[in-house]
Formats: C-alpha cells, structure tokens, sequence
C-alpha cells in the first residue's frame, strides 16, 4: 500500500497560522516531545549529529555523546516552535529574547554606514536573530535555499520576509545571479548586516577547512563576498540561554538567545589575492568552532560536513569540478 505524502507546504503554512496562539509553556512541551521521539528513534540524522558531535568533544565517552545530541535534538526542535510562533511575537517580547556578546565592532562599523558579511553557523535560532536584527541593527539580507516543493519555498519566503528580512532566493544556475546580488546589496551605503549560514558546503565552490582537528568543508560565499567588496567579515554564533525573572516576563517565553560576534575580519593585503577566500574562510571557521564548542548542543548539524564521513568517490569528483588537487 502506498504511503500517503504528507504536504508539508500546507502543514508549514498551518504550524505558522497556529502555534503563535497556542500558550508557550505548551508549545515547548510539545517540540520537545518531538525532539526526543526522533532521538529514540536514532534515524540516520541523529546518528550523524553524534558523528559530528565527537568532533566536538574527542574525549567525551560515548553516553555523554548521546546525553548531548539529546540536549541538541531538543534544541533543535526548540527552534522550530519558536519560528512557528514568532509570527505572533510582540516586537517588544523579540528585544527581551536577544542579548549581544562582542557588539561594539559590529555596530561601529553599521553605524558608519557599512554593511557586515557575517558567517553563521546552523546555531540556535537564526530566525528570531534576523527578526531581532532589522529592528535593532539595521537593514539584514541574505540568501534562501530554494526548497522543494515551490509552494513550501514561497511559505519560507513569506514567513522570513514577515520579519523584515530581505531574501534573495538562491537560483539553481550555480548562483552566479545570486552573488552579484549580495555585491548589490552590501555596495550600497546603508548599514547593515549580510547574514549568510556557511558551515557546510559540499559544492564545487566549498573550501576546505580545519574545523577541530579534521578537514570539513565551508561555504566560500562569506568570504568570497568580503573579498569581493572590501566588506569587513565576522563569524556570528547563536546560542540559547535560559531567561529569569523580568526579563522572562517581558519575552513571554522561558528561552532566549544569545549572539556573540566574532572578530571583525577585513580582507588580508598582505596575502596573495589567490589564496585570500581560503584565508578569510579558515579564520572565520576558527571563530565559529570555538562558539560551538561553548555550546555544541545548539549546533543543528545532522548533516555530513566533515570530509572523512563523505563518499570518497563522491568527493573526488567535486574536487576534481572545482580545479582542486585530488
């Protein structure tokens, strides 16, 4: 018998319709729920978040691994309660959500009419960080994945845009279109930000990186685009914490997050124009893994990304596409 497919355009399209009114204590209750569903069943996203996971921590022993991608597949799932209900967030509950760590280089330089290229992990919640930043930082585009089907794409769409977030849909033509839209946006001479989630590329355009201890491979837009424009670049982490007393209240939820900018990187004169993507990339990839190493169970990895869990076949032809040595 075949299975029924389930529309997950229309039941995305529900979730965002509904949940915002449903009580929050009940709302994380239920993703919750959710999140330890899918660790017991230890479907093949959980076991490679474990993967990634020991990475992470080498020396942990395996029960602490597994008591970890608990904690991740909840904050995971934390995350999508949470953007299911930002549509009915207060703007006033959003501020008290948010708390910045190593901001005053970020908004000088916003403040000096310059945008930042920022390179994000897929940490904590990216949604409520975007939602909080049109408000607060100044104009934020970035770029979405063209997901299938179309109308899922369009109710994402919709959905980030509600937030004041301006999207450039990433085209299926190897993104060139895309590139030069982004060069566009950060010429122009408004402050603001460029937040672009880069840790995992298995493109031809990826880069090859050290990202604790092995060789993973990272998205070169961030620093493409810097080099590119002469934006400065930092790595952005995105982490929960838990909220208390008024500043609980004012959110209207027991969970906030916390967004620690990295470095302010500019692009090196002194490094031949040929390696500076390479360069950039490394550094950012050096300031996002310390992140994540403060907080790995906000890091929604359950994607391969380091090269020694790909398909060697797989991987030498997409090396091989991108003029790389084998």
């Amino acid at each position: 018998m075949r299975r029924p497919e389930i529309d997950l355009a229309r039941l995305f399209a529900f979730a965002w319709r509904v949940v915002g009114k449903i009580p929050d204590p009940v709302v994380r209750g239920l993703f919750r729920l959710v999140g330890d569903v899918l660790w017991l069943l230890r479907g093949a996203g959980v076991r490679q978040l474990e993967a990634n996971l020991r990475r992470v921590r080498p020396q942990a022993r395996p029960e602490e691994v597994r008591r970890l991608s608990l904690l991740g597949m909840r904050s995971y799932m934390r995350y999508y309660g949470e953007s299911f209900a930002l549509v009915g967030a207060a703007p006033d509950q959003i501020d008290a959500r948010v708390r910045l760590v190593n901001e005053d280089g970020v908004r000088a330089t916003i403040a000096d009419g310059r945008m930042v290229v920022m390179a994000l992990g897929h940490l904590g919640n990216w949604d409520l960080a975007g939602a909080w930043a049109t408000r607060n930082l100044g104009r934020t585009v970035t770029v979405a994945e063209r997901l299938k089907p179309e109308a899922l794409f369009q109710e994402f769409l919709a959905f980030r845009e509600s937030l004041g977030l301006e999207i450039i849909a990433l085209d299926g033509a190897g993104g060139g279109g895309v590139f030069r839209e982004l060069v566009r946006a950060v010429k122009q001479p408004t402050g603001g930000l460029v937040p672009l989630l880069a840790d995992r590329d298995l493109t031809a355009r990826g880069v090859e990186v050290d990202l604790f201890g092995e060789r993973a491979r990272v998205a070169a837009g961030p620093a493409a685009l810097a080099v590119a424009t002469g934006a400065p670049l930092c790595a952005t982490t995105i982490t929960y914490e838990r909220l208390h007393g008024e500043r609980r209240r004012a959110a209207g939820t027991a969970w906030g997050i916390v967004i620690e900018f990295g470095r302010v990187l500019t692009v090196p004169d002194d490094v031949p124009r040929a390696q500076r993507v390479a360069v950039l990339t490394q550094a950012w990839v050096d300031d996002l893994g310390a992140g994540i190493a403060r907080a790995p169970q906000d890091w929604h990895m359950l994607q391969k990304v380091f090269v020694a869990d790909l398909d060697p076949e797989r991987y030498a032809r997409t090396r091989a596409a991108a003029g790389e040595d084998a």
